[in-house]
């Protein structure tokens, strides 16, 4: 694959006065990690896509969903039809559930699922999201610098961000306003690091995102494999069949978005950072064996 960007040498990287790095990967690779440590140390600004996602793109709708349910209760519904409660999501950077909790699973309502379609429309909200969110990338790095004077940018994506690019292509405009305002760092998992998050989730199936073809794939050949109706399915166990094929389907497009946008670090790398100079280290060497 061609590459689309023009990545800083080691050397421009560690003498800017205005540091700015993207790190991509799934959840669990210590994206946030890392951000929150840069954070603490007082120079750098920590923008959390997640975050932006389930604030200003999709805060009406977790909240009208929780309204729905309150409207439910007779109490509530009293309370709310006569403005004598407020209802409001307290999402947080280290508490997302709201946003998690809206997208949902499909399957069996009795347990806890909504209808598939259901489930698209609100996959393709957060698609839409998604992508504003990180097209705000450059508007947050300026917020950053003359509003908050941070000097250095850390740009924390979602780990489904690999489904809403297309890396193949030059014109792509998240990947596009991604390179001009940081340095995309894809975090690398090995295969041990995928069987424990799988392992995770089987524990705890959560609701993610999945690009709507693949989902409807997915979705026809659970159906197919199990000879359920769709509103039979259980929800979690729908989660737990798709997790590791979603996964796969992640890491190919991840590595694509290294491959033409940025440089790719190992997991185990990142495990070693302890400090900003550690960081700074790390990525300085990794753009200098890039080049």
């Amino acid at each position: 694959m061609p590459k689309f960007a023009d990545l800083p040498s080691a050397d421009d990287f560690r003498n800017s006065d205005r540091k700015s790095i993207a790190l991509i990967g799934m959840s669990g690779v210590g994206k946030t990690h890392i951000a929150r440590m840069l954070r603490a140390g007082g120079d750098w600004f920590h923008y959390s896509v997640d975050y932006r996602i389930g604030t200003r793109y999709m805060g009406e709708h977790i909240v009208d969903n929780f309204k729905r349910e309150a409207m439910k209760s007779p109490l509530l519904r009293d309370l709310l039809l006569t403005d004598s409660i407020y209802i409001a999501s307290n999402i947080a950077f280290e508490n997302l559930k709201p946003l998690s909790t809206y997208l949902g699973k499909p399957g069996d309502a009795e347990q806890g699922g909504i209808p598939f379609e259901e489930y698209v429309t609100r996959q393709r909200q957060h698609r839409a999201a998604e992508i504003a969110a990180m097209l705000d990338t450059a508007l947050f790095r300026q917020k950053a610098l003359e509003i908050y004077g941070y000097d250095h940018f850390i740009c924390d994506t979602s780990g489904s961000i690999c489904e809403v690019v297309t890396p193949e292509s030059a014109d792509d405009p998240v990947l596009r306003t991604l390179v001009e305002q940081s340095v995309p760092i894809y975090v690398r998992a090995t295969q041990a690091d995928v069987d424990q998050l799988c392992a995770r989730f089987d524990l705890d199936p959560k609701p993610i995102y999945f690009d709507e073809a693949f989902l409807r794939t997915l979705w026809t050949e659970y159906l197919s494999e199990t000879g359920q109706s769709a509103d039979a399915v259980d929800p979690d166990s729908f989660m737990r069949w798709s997790f590791r094929r979603q996964i796969d389907h992640r890491r190919t497009r991840y590595q694509a978005i290294a491959d033409g946008w940025g440089v790719t670090i190992e997991k185990s790398e990142l495990e070693t950072v302890a400090t900003e100079t550690d960081f700074v280290d790390l990525i300085a060497r990794v753009l200098d064996e890039a080049r």
